[in-house]
């Protein structure tokens, strides 16, 4: 008789959830590109960001990535989108690898300068739906690109539809301030700290 009871409550609860969400979900009808913002200490913003690529290819979506630090390294996402979706998913890797392995400015300003410019070209192209900046914010972090140029291009050149992700660290206020959607990646436990190296399949 008490799970009977129990059944009962739990199902007017459900249903009282489901119609405030379902009067939720009637009043939001518009559509637009997103600007998406990934950043936080902790792992995970490029990895959610490529999550979305790979959700966009399945809707057959046209998409580009621009890695602005990450250099020459391998890594499987960039294996898996040039040798498998190279129709769906245009990829450009313009960094050289992090600022303390470069240890040049003037090369790491003319990498991002460069990377920048591709990735104005890519997203004015209305085809291309989805246009991801791995990386980007540790360009503006160190004013290798101004951030108000950034955000007044996405803001004036942005086509309607397309969505544009920006990773990294320490996301500039301008560009939290402007985007859609900010998600702050917390760190909690990372195995670094134990002395554990990057492995494939996890960091690349």
């Amino acid at each position: 008789m008490q799970n009977d009871k129990n059944s009962k409550q739990h199902a007017e609860k459900m249903q009282k959830i489901k119609n405030a969400r379902d009067r939720m979900n009637a009043d939001r009808q518009d559509e637009k590109g997103l600007i998406v913002v990934h950043t936080g200490p902790g792992k995970g913003k490029s990895s959610s960001a490529f999550g979305m690529v790979m959700r966009a290819i399945a809707h057959e979506m046209p998409c580009a990535v621009v890695q602005f630090i990450k250099g020459g390294r391998e890594t499987g996402e960039r294996r898996l989108l040039t040798r498998h979706f190279p129709g769906l998913c245009q990829f450009y890797t313009m960094g050289e690898g992090f600022t303390w392995e470069t240890q040049d400015r003037d090369r790491d300003i003319a990498a991002a300068r460069a990377g920048w410019e591709k990735a104005k070209e890519l997203i004015r192209d209305p085809k291309i739906r989805l246009v991801l900046l791995d990386e980007i914010n540790i360009a503006l972090r160190y004013d290798y690109l101004d951030i108000a140029e950034v955000c007044a291009f996405l803001q004036g050149e942005k086509p309607p539809m397309t969505h544009v992700i920006l990773t990294g660290r320490n996301a500039k206020p301008e560009l939290i301030e402007m985007a859609d959607l900010v998600t702050e990646m917390g760190l909690v436990k990372h195995p670094w700290r134990a002395g554990i190296k990057a492995q494939p399949g996890i960091e690349f």
